[in-house]
């Protein structure tokens, strides 16, 4: 068997969902398609394809075979046309996971102007807030905001966004302001789910000494629009980062607290499997976010 024709021959049938669509746009005979197929799974041992009356669905092997089969693919189409050009041109399928909140603010509104640039390109983009194992789960670059990389992908940062502690103007009329990091004990706080110490906040003072408090949290979330939204509303105090709670601090929906108390910046990283061989399409949205994300970050801007 054919295996790179087989994957080939999988991926049309399941990105046209049908035997014949496949067919056609292969230019082979149903049949053909149906035996490459069979022999897939026979070869696999596993069954990729539930056949329905109407339409086909993947089985949990399927999915994870068509995320894989299809970066195959995306790869040797996009080696093909560096051999024929002679040129690294930036082509192909390109999967790229960031977080949620980030991702719809910050991302979103750069994808046609990166598509202009490179029209190629299609965008594959999931939007997540938990942390991914890029490798395992088939991505080609990950946006992450933290105070660290990690030591088995190459990082490239992008931009810094300052942790601020704020609240709402209601909340503070109703409750007063904290003038201390030990002060929030005494107020409502709304935490996030993936904050790295939990509900334990920790903030250096202008002198460098390190103040920790365990706050006492009315509600979580593992989404930090949620998190914004719920100190808007005058739910309590939050620590967020500006990428978030900049446009809010500046209309004077939120206020922010403890001046001379500052809590660690994270940042904005492009994560990759390998600086070696990076695909040009990898290379080019790399460079892509860093020139958007140069100087002085959009959500400080004033």
């Amino acid at each position: 068997m054919d295996r790179l024709r087989a994957f080939e021959v999988f991926v049309a049938v399941v990105s046209r969902q049908g035997f014949a669509k496949a067919a056609e746009a292969l230019d082979t005979s149903p049949a053909n398609v149906t035996r490459y197929i069979a022999d897939l799974e026979a070869h696999l041992g596993t069954r990729l394809l539930n056949r329905h009356s109407r339409k086909l669905s993947l089985t949990e092997s399927g999915e994870a075979l068509y995320e894989r089969a299809r970066s195959i693919l995306d790869d040797m189409a996009e080696a093909e046309a560096i051999s024929a050009s002679g040129s690294l041109a930036p082509r192909g399928r390109l999967r790229i996971n960031a977080p949620l909140s980030f991702g719809v603010l910050h991302l979103a509104p750069l994808w046609p102007k990166f598509r202009a640039q490179h029209p190629e390109v299609e965008l594959d983009v999931s939007l997540i807030d938990r942390v991914v194992d890029i490798v395992e789960e088939g991505f080609d670059l990950a946006i992450r905001i933290s105070r660290s990389g990690s030591a088995q992908l190459a990082a490239r940062k992008l931009a810094s966004s300052h942790n601020i502690a704020c609240a709402s103007p209601d909340y503070l009329r109703r409750r007063g302001t904290p003038a201390t990091p030990a002060d929030l004990t005494g107020h409502d706080c709304v935490g996030y789910t993936y904050w790295a110490t939990a509900d334990e906040w920790q903030f250096r003072d202008d002198a460098g000494t390190q103040h920790a408090v365990r706050v006492p949290c009315v509600m979580h979330s593992n989404n930090g629009d949620t998190v914004v939204q719920a100190a808007v509303a005058g739910m309590g105090v939050i620590c967020q980062p500006s990428f978030l709670t900049g446009a809010h601090l500046r209309a004077g929906r939120l206020v922010a607290l403890l001046p001379g108390y500052h809590l660690p910046d994270i940042d904005v990283l492009a994560l990759y499997p390998s600086r070696r061989h990076l695909s040009a399409k990898v290379r080019v949205m790399v460079d892509f976010l860093a020139e958007q994300f140069s100087g002085v970050a959009p959500w400080d801007r004033d």
